[in-house]
């Protein structure tokens, strides 16, 4: 089956990062990422759910964070040096990041936003993030995440 190029894994092509494209069914009456770890027959806790919040003082970040975890507001917060923090409505989302909610990649969005990752992530030696479409992973070192994306380790969750 011929895998499509994300702009995500074309950005991982260019800064040199080993990375393992893989595909899965979408079902688009659950786009969770606890879904996603089933159908690849993965830990649930290696499969990252990108998170886009809007700060009352900064604007926009993302937090990464393992897919059965939601995100503590007031850690995502202060950790991006803000007072409050409230996850942005999905019609945003495509203007923001220019990906759609169950295809959204920390790696290559619009614009540069601050990526804060769960601290967890570096306690494994590979975890996934959406590839930036619905039905593709991108399976990588946590390292090479954070050092694509300049995301500061975390306690997040």
């Amino acid at each position: 089956m011929k895998i499509n190029k994300t702009n995500a894994a074309r950005l991982l092509d260019k800064a040199g990062i080993k990375y393992e494209l893989i595909p899965y069914q979408v079902d688009e009456s659950d786009l969770s990422a606890v879904h996603v770890a089933s159908v690849l027959g993965e830990d649930v806790n290696r499969v990252y759910k990108t998170i886009v919040l809007r700060g009352d003082r900064n604007g926009i970040f993302v937090c990464v964070i393992p897919g059965e975890s939601e995100v503590d507001l007031k850690k995502a917060a202060r950790v991006s040096g803000n007072k409050s923090a409230s996850t942005v409505h999905v019609k945003e989302l495509l203007g923001l990041t220019g990906y759609i909610r169950g295809g959204c990649s920390p790696v290559g969005m619009k614009k540069p936003y601050p990526v804060f990752i769960s601290s967890g992530a570096l306690s494994f030696d590979y975890v996934f993030v959406s590839a930036g479409v619905r039905g593709l992973q991108m399976k990588l070192a946590p390292g090479d995440l954070i050092a694509v994306t300049g995301a500061v380790p975390a306690d997040i969750i």
